[in-house]
């Protein structure tokens, strides 16, 4: 079985083609369908003529024995496949020059001490650090309490595919996991020789059938603002909005917050929350 474990697989680009065309239709781009088609989505040579290019040229994409293609040609597949704007950075980004294929010893994440000082000074808004393949380098005092229905809450992906309370945790366990690869598709192509990530990627294409689909559909996204669905054990249901941003000083790593609106059920839920996980008052 092929369970696409290793990003940084030698033809990310051409799984990244095949992917996108399998989930396109004749009709999505206008063309008339007839007869049994054997696979799913388009046929290479629907999106060869779609692009502009030789069907025996696209082929060699797909297969990655053209190393090389020009930004003309990348355009031009991108508008064939209809990919969004994120999609066509990560369609550059496995595009670009191929790098050494030595495998590179694991690189440890360190958060600052003045980040960590200011995720300490939130005491009301859950707050914590990202790496690259989503482990959670760093979290304040209500973070913990919102994960604390976890068994283990060391990396987002393990979390969400393989702690039996994920499903009840997040309300929308399905948006959750793809909006989750989608973001580790995304680090994947940034960094594809990383070999945590290559790590965390492996371990949840074993143990995880919902994983391995998900994986597979090559989805990209960054972390952006979003409504989160979750259910706490100890303070019940909570719509908490959150913001990602890039560390300047540790650009592969990203902090995120989540606030929930003034006055809603959810605010109150939040300070119940860090009420329970308040440390005690020293007599």
């Amino acid at each position: 079985m092929n369970t696409d474990k290793e990003p940084a697989a030698e033809n990310a680009l051409g799984g990244f083609l095949r992917a996108r065309r399998a989930r396109l239709r004749p009709e999505d781009v206008g063309i008339v369908a007839s007869g049994r088609r054997r696979v799913p989505g388009l046929r290479r040579e629907e999106v060869a003529t779609l692009a502009g290019v030789s069907a025996d040229y696209y082929m060699r994409l797909e297969q990655g024995r053209e190393r090389n293609p020009s930004q003309q040609i990348l355009e031009a597949v991108a508008r064939a496949l209809h990919l969004d704007g994120e999609a066509v950075a990560h369609l550059y980004r496995v595009a670009g020059p191929t790098t050494s294929r030595t495998r590179r010893a694991p690189r440890v994440e360190r958060v600052a001490p003045h980040l960590r000082r200011l995720l300490d000074t939130w005491s009301d808004t859950p707050a914590f650090v990202l790496g690259p393949a989503l482990d959670i380098l760093a979290r304040n005092r209500l973070a913990t309490a919102l994960y604390a229905d976890f068994t283990h809450s060391d990396n987002l992906l393990r979390m969400t595919f393989l702690d039996p309370v994920a499903p009840y945790f997040h309300r929308d366990w399905h948006r959750a996991a793809e909006s989750t690869v989608a973001t580790l598709r995304r680090m994947a192509g940034i960094d594809p020789e990383d070999p945590r990530l290559s790590e965390v990627v492996g371990e949840l294409s074993v143990k995880s059938e919902d994983f391995r689909v998900l994986w597979a559909r090559h989805d990209v996204r960054g972390k952006t603002r979003e409504a989160k669905l979750f259910h706490h054990a100890q303070v019940g249901d909570l719509e908490l909005h959150y913001e990602s941003f890039t560390v300047n000083s540790a650009p592969t790593q990203q902090l995120v917050v989540y606030q929930a609106e003034p006055g809603t059920s959810s605010a109150d839920a939040l300070t119940l929350l860090g009420s329970l996980s308040a440390a005690p008052t020293r007599v």
